[in-house]
């Protein structure tokens, strides 16, 4: 994961035997989305990591909308998309199941994860990023009103984590954007993650952030903030932590 990304006129890597290759960017909440379940599941295998403002002309005939994730398999052919590619990895690799292997609770967990995505938190979540200026409160109504729902989900479950003991898919693919939470704090509404609000995600965050397979591809808050700034700069710095150890 420690590479630079490659950009438009690279040359694309030599095809890798054995394992399964990630085409990622390190920033990319949907490619640490597939990160956590292959860390999760103890699978080999390589990333690549490519350049989302300048990409290799050689990327398009691995994912045809030059999106990442994109995951390489053994034969050659390409998923895209992280929760389609994340259900492929919880089908093939049946060692230490992430799904509930309830139907009714597996469905119900994806509800959740949609929720998550569209209705909720992620979309709100870029909006106030993304923009530079005033913050629309809609946007901190929005996250705050997702956050509760998945505060009272959690106090439902009585469990440690979603999935239980351990975390499970529906955990797994909401903490990259639990993990950047706190730099709303910074760009959005300093007010907005109160900690006598979500007692329950804060501490289920706090026991997210010290899963091995989780501290892997975790992030600190400033380097997630570093980056955000070269984003909203329009030079986003997807090297930035090679760079700093140079």
């Amino acid at each position: 994961m420690n590479s630079p990304h490659l950009h438009k006129g690279s040359r694309q890597p030599a095809a890798s035997r054995g394992k399964l290759r990630l085409y990622s960017n390190r920033f990319c909440p949907y490619s640490q989305r597939v990160i956590l379940v292959l860390d999760a599941k103890k699978i080999a295998y390589d990333v690549v990591n490519i350049n989302l403002y300048s990409k290799p002309e050689w990327y398009y005939d691995k994912s045809p909308f030059g999106k990442v994730p994109a995951l390489e398999l053994e034969n050659g052919d390409v998923l895209y998309e992280s929760l389609i590619i994340v259900d492929y990895l919880d089908e093939k690799y049946r060692a230490h199941h992430l799904h509930s292997q309830d139907p009714l609770q597996k469905a119900k967990d994806r509800l959740l994860i949609e929720q998550f995505n569209r209705v909720s938190v992620v979309n709100a979540m870029y909006k106030i990023l993304s923009s530079i200026g005033r913050v629309n409160l809609d946007e901190d109504e929005a996250v705050a009103n997702g956050l509760a729902s998945f505060e009272r989900e959690l106090a439902n479950r009585g469990t440690h984590f979603y999935g239980g003991n351990k975390p499970g898919m529906l955990d797994l693919m909401i903490w990259p954007w639990c993990e950047r939470s706190e730099i709303l704090k910074l760009f959005g509404n300093a007010n907005l993650l109160k900690k006598d609000k979500y007692k329950r995600l804060l501490e289920w965050s706090r026991r997210m952030a010290e899963e091995p397979s989780v501290k892997r591809s975790m992030m600190d808050s400033d380097t997630h903030i570093k980056y955000l700034q070269s984003y909203r700069a329009g030079r986003p710095d997807y090297d930035m932590i090679l760079n700093s150890t140079d």
